[in-house]
């Protein structure tokens, strides 16, 4: 016959298979369908202006640091890299030329 201690036993160890059951179940189970979230708008004319405005500054080289529109321009890309929403870049002075783009004859 079976006495107290090995009936207490039998049940531990049931307890045990089955929370050992219920962390498989949890673990494996399947995630809730992803919802699809609209893909953020971009704003190709703002986008291209910072395109042409990080090239005049890279095209400075180090005087770029001392230029406060280069300042603001990479910090505007450094907020839109981190996904914060687009500003107006500040105007820019009168007189300033963007750089000429090199063509496919230019021997880099």
């Amino acid at each position: 016959m079976l006495g107290r201690s090995d009936i207490f036993r039998a049940a531990a160890i049931v307890a045990l298979i089955a929370c050992f059951i219920a962390a498989l179940a949890a673990i494996n189970r399947r995630p809730a369908a992803p919802v699809a979230e609209a893909p953020p708008t971009i704003i190709a004319p703002a986008t291209d202006d910072l395109t042409a405005e990080l090239r005049r500054c890279s095209a400075l080289g180090p005087a770029d640091a001392e230029d406060a529109r280069c300042v603001a321009v990479w910090e505007e890309n450094r907020r839109r890299f981190f996904g914060r929403p687009a500003r107006p870049l500040p105007p820019s002075p009168p007189g300033a030329v963007a750089p000429a783009t090199p063509t496919s004859g230019d021997a880099r």
